[in-house]
């Protein structure tokens, strides 16, 4: 027996299997539904800033007596946590420096212990039961299926009093999180944490999304970011949309085992713009176009690999070696270039330059608004981060008129009445 959300429904969606869609109209802006977590786990580099139960970033939570790790606004909060906290607790004593399983194993530990406490179907059930989430153990290529199995044994070695089940349930469980979790972001797409939300699994994606999901506290909220009429379905993007059709199909199929057929993936109407080549006298040779994109894309995943362990000034020498080296073909509004330059900005950002932050990102901007969709997060929390930079250096109005920018996505993406808005606002008057 499902239960319902009003005015939506479940439904066989034509080539992608479940899905949901609306039963009456909606606005942009309009909120579709709120779920809480089924399970959620804070990631252990925000312990400290904010709270383990109810992710409020505040001054001066409160620190768990026993293993000094965890942290709370109150009694209350920790009272709250403690059936999940108690699985790490003691552990965490234990193993010290030593303690360090992955956040995966830590949300599917959480998961496998709700379970046994929780018989009856929860709030974030609705439409769809944690154990009929997608699985795809069939499909996973040797490299996944080691990290899967590291996992595992993450999972018994840290969590020793949890009852585990058999070794195939366990497979299908860490399948389920890899493809249906959903990492919690703030206001500036920083990584706060993970969680499963099972309604919100039932959201198929598209290049073109129709909605968009936010997070308030540990909830998931879905907002429409096109006006929708009864019968459309729910879209979300599980990916980033900055890059192009074969990019984005790639990490589709890597990471969630499709690929996506919208009109955007068809007709491939914003390819020539993301894959902008400079303008020279003679035409550049296709041959010479394809080597740079595969110089950039090896690029990228270099980056990401060397990004633990080089320094940031060896890291924003790395970007502007390939910035100049791509630069040679490619335009900068080029998505490649743009990827680099969004690394460079983060480099420039953790080393305190704030010229060097706002150098890149005003070249980002510039292109951002054009190459996402209506209401993007990446495009707001770009806005965001150049705002507060402009503030640091007195740079008011500038400023302002960047928060303000943030602040129109945001209002659609997150409602009006989100806390993130209540401090923007704060921020702009302060000013």
């Amino acid at each position: 027996m499902t239960g319902s959300i009003e005015g939506l429904e479940r439904f066989d969606s034509l080539g992608k299997g479940r899905g949901l869609r609306v039963t009456k109209p909606f606005k942009v802006g309009q909120l579709l539904f709120s779920c809480p977590a089924y399970s959620y786990v804070l990631s252990v580099k925000e312990r400290g800033c904010i709270c383990d139960f109810c992710f409020n970033r505040k001054e001066s939570l409160a620190r768990c007596g026993k293993c000094k790790k965890a942290f709370y606004c109150n009694v209350k909060c920790q009272k709250g946590d403690w059936a999940m906290h108690k699985l790490e607790c003691s552990a965490m004593n234990a193993f010290g420096e030593n303690w360090s399983p992955s956040e995966t194993s830590r949300l599917v530990a959480r998961i496998l212990a709700k379970k046994k406490i929780q018989k009856e179907r929860c709030e974030s059930e609705k439409m769809l039961l944690i154990g009929e989430m997608q699985s795809h153990v069939e499909d996973e290529d040797n490299e996944k299926k080691e990290g899967t199995e590291a996992d595992i044994s993450g999972l018994y070695r840290f969590f020793k009093h949890l009852e585990v089940p058999d070794h195939k349930d366990l497979l299908t469980l860490f399948s389920q999180v890899a493809c249906n979790g959903f990492t919690i972001e703030d206001d500036e797409l920083s990584h706060l944490g993970t969680a499963v939300y099972p309604d919100v699994a039932l959201i198929n994606h598209s290049c073109l999304p129709s909605v968009i999901v936010t997070y308030n506290g540990t909830s998931a909220e879905v907002r429409a970011v096109q006006d929708m009429k009864p019968g459309d379905e729910l879209l979300i993007s599980y990916i980033d949309l900055l890059y192009p059709t074969d990019d984005r199909n790639n990490r589709l199929r890597e990471y969630y085992y499709f690929t996506c057929e919208c009109p955007e993936c068809t007709n491939k109407s914003k390819d020539k713009a993301k894959l902008k080549v400079r303008k020279q006298s003679d035409p550049i040779e296709p041959q010479v176009i394809s080597n740079m994109v595969r110089y950039a894309r090896k690029t990228i995943r270099e980056f990401r690999a060397l990004k633990q362990v080089k320094t940031p000034s060896e890291l924003l020498e790395m970007c502007e070696q390939s910035l100049e080296e791509m630069g040679s073909v490619f335009d900068d509004s080029n998505v490649y270039m743009l990827h680099m330059m969004y690394q460079a900005m983060g480099v420039c950002i953790y080393m305190q330059d704030a010229d060097g932050a706002l150098r890149y990102g005003e070249k980002i901007l510039k292109k951002y608004s054009t190459l996402y969709p209506p209401y993007s997060l990446n495009v707001s929390s770009m806005y965001l981060k150049m705002g507060r930079i402009y503030m640091q250096i007195e740079r008011n109005s500038v400023g302002i008129s960047a928060l303000k920018k943030a602040m129109a996505i945001m209002e659609v993406a997150h409602g009006k009445d989100h806390h993130y808005i209540k401090e923007l606002r704060k921020e702009i008057a302060q000013k």
